[in-house]
């Protein structure tokens, strides 16, 4: 079985608590045509450097039926910025459009297979995953961005078209896990980066 999911898996369910106090699952969106799943953080630098990249994507696309769900899967014994109370003041001061989901046993993030921060699901009207990997080809510096695979996948799927590269790596720092060193990930994820 591979680790993360597959092209065509069914969206895992969920119930996690949001930054604004809630429990929320895969029922609470069943409204939204498109989901995107992505697993991020406080405090690595490829989310902090791509954050507004993904905030203009989900702003664009959010009155065409696409909800975007941010969950933090971190250990904040690893860092400390990635503490729930530092998620409420992340969501506070940036206000971004997506609920911020704390996995705090970290076990919805090991049901999607998530690799790095940021690492993005986009799941069809029937919660089959169509896309998953990276965001943008250059998520520590906006500045550098030349391919947009979260925008060119929500195009393509909002116009009924197949997905063109439903696959890419994601870019970005690994899942800090509980009790584990900073670098470590699962023996079964080792041969996908």
């Amino acid at each position: 079985m591979a680790y993360t999911l597959q092209i065509g898996d069914q969206a895992f369910d969920f119930n996690l608590k949001a930054t604004d106090g809630n429990y929320y699952g895969l029922r609470d969106f069943s409204d939204s045509r498109i989901l995107v799943v992505f697993f991020t953080c406080n405090h690595c630098p490829y989310v902090l450097g791509s954050d507004e990249v993904t905030r203009e994507t989900a702003e664009k696309f959010a009155s065409q039926g696409v909800r975007f769900i941010a969950i933090n899967s971190n250990s904040p014994n690893t860092y400390e910025e990635d503490s729930f109370e530092n998620m409420v003041l992340r969501m506070n001061e940036k206000r971004f459009p997506w609920v911020y989901l704390h996995d705090q046993t970290q076990e919805i993030a090991l049901a999607y297979g998530a690799l790095k921060t940021p690492h993005f699901y986009v799941f069809d009207e029937n919660r089959k995953l169509v896309y998953t990997g990276r965001a943008v080809d250059q998520p520590r510096d906006a500045s550098k961005i030349t391919v947009n695979d979260l925008d060119r996948t929500l195009s393509e799927l909002l116009s009924e078209r197949a997905v063109s590269v439903p696959v890419t790596n994601p870019i970005g720092c690994n899942i800090k896990w509980e009790g584990k060193e900073r670098h470590w990930m699962p023996p079964e994820a080792c041969d996908l980066v």
